[in-house]
């Protein structure tokens, strides 16, 4: 297996040791925040102590240069009183972060930011779970495809910046380019995308703290030339975390969609979902069912593989309207793997016409029709 940047880079650094100390830079963490792009522009913080040779910043740059595919470097020395750092080793390996300034600890919290309207973007939904593994990521691809093919000018923007998976399900995975200081974003099935994963290698780990995750989505709503949208899906992270709270902060969001499986576990963390949205005064516009059943091939009777009725009653319990239930569909899954969603690929199959109904439904609940902010 070809070996990956991010592991030359930790291989160029583990020899460097502190002459004060006599222990390695990288297994201590006194060089941390190992950043890399994948045009080879890398990013260090290194953080020295006060008795520390200064000159461990040049031998640190100039190790990373010469490793190959790197093209910069940039090396951010720090006070290590300030970072948090100790001289005693860990046993640990260096932390690898995307480039990102975190900014040091004030004393006390600041205020929480004023909401920014984006009027170029339209309604603003965010589509959520309270659990993994629900297929949140590819109910949100086959409703922004099915969004788009009603007529509707669509934007995916994948805030789950700790699993990005959206370039995969929407079948793009390159650098998006820049211009006139805007981030272009890709497109795909009719639907413009930007993700994290586009920025970032595949192995590359997001370990991030919330001033990080608001400052991405901050920049993916600002910095991205969107164009003018009628509707923005942004594919949420799993959870109540740093990344919701973000997202209201950042901008006004219209909606949330919440996706949960039938079982109670699934359905117990959505309705945890839920009430954080309306605790920031996001309306929860609906709850959608997935993996609801699956249609013997025998039969074409459904089988409750994941239990029944969870959807249904988490719906009642928040009084929402059940937008729809997706059955358990292998070819939903392979096409999320491969890049062609299963409304793009197999729009008549009954998988398909559920999340499209489920489209309309959100649609009807927003007031919207094609060609009319």
């Amino acid at each position: 297996m070809t070996e990956t940047l991010q592991a030359r880079l930790a291989e160029a650094l583990a020899p460097i040791a502190n002459p004060r100390t006599g222990a390695s830079l990288y297994q201590t963490q006194q060089v941390r925040d190992i950043a890399a792009t994948r045009e080879g522009k890398v990013r260090v913080t290194l953080l020295l102590e006060a008795q520390d040779d200064p000159t461990l910043a040049r031998q640190v740059r100039q190790a990373l240069e010469r490793v190959e595919g790197v093209t910069e470097v940039r090396v951010d020395v720090k006070d290590a009183a300030q970072g948090g750092f100790s001289s005693a080793p860990s046993g640990r390996a260096g932390r690898a972060l995307p480039i990102a300034e975190q900014p040091a600890a004030a004393p006390k919290a600041p205020a929480a930011p004023t909401p920014v309207a984006y009027p170029n973007l339209g309604r603003i939904i965010a589509v959520s779970s309270g659990k993994g593994g629900v297929g949140k990521s590819t109910v949100c691809t086959n409703l922004a495809i099915a969004l788009a093919k009603a007529g509707y000018r669509v934007g995916i923007m994948d805030a789950d910046i700790y699993g990005p998976n959206i370039p995969r399900m929407m079948g793009v995975d390159e650098a998006p380019p820049v211009k006139d200081e805007k981030i272009q974003p890709l497109e795909a099935h009719g639907v413009k995308v930007i993700s994290l994963g586009f920025l970032i290698e595949r192995d590359q780990p997001a370990i991030w703290r919330g001033p990080i995750v608001m400052k991405i989505i901050t920049q993916f709503l600002r910095d991205v030339a969107w164009g003018e949208l009628d509707l923005l899906l942004v594919d949420m992270p799993p959870g109540t975390g740093d990344a919701q709270l973000s997202l209201v902060q950042a901008t006004s969001v219209a909606g949330a969609v919440i996706v949960t499986t039938p079982q109670e576990v699934a359905v117990g963390d959505a309705l945890r979902g839920a009430m954080m949205f309306r605790r920031v005064g996001v309306p929860v516009l609906g709850i959608v069912e997935n993996m609801s059943y699956f249609e013997s091939p025998e039969t074409g009777k459904p089988m409750a593989i994941f239990g029944s009725g969870g959807g249904e009653r988490l719906a009642k319990e928040l009084q929402v309207p059940l937008l729809g239930q997706i059955p358990l569909y292998p070819p939903v899954l392979e096409g999320a793997d491969s890049g062609a969603p299963i409304v793009a690929s197999q729009p008549q199959s009954h998988a398909a016409q559920k999340l499209t109904a489920v489209s309309g439904a959100i649609t009807q609940q927003l007031g919207l029709r094609p060609g009319a902010r």
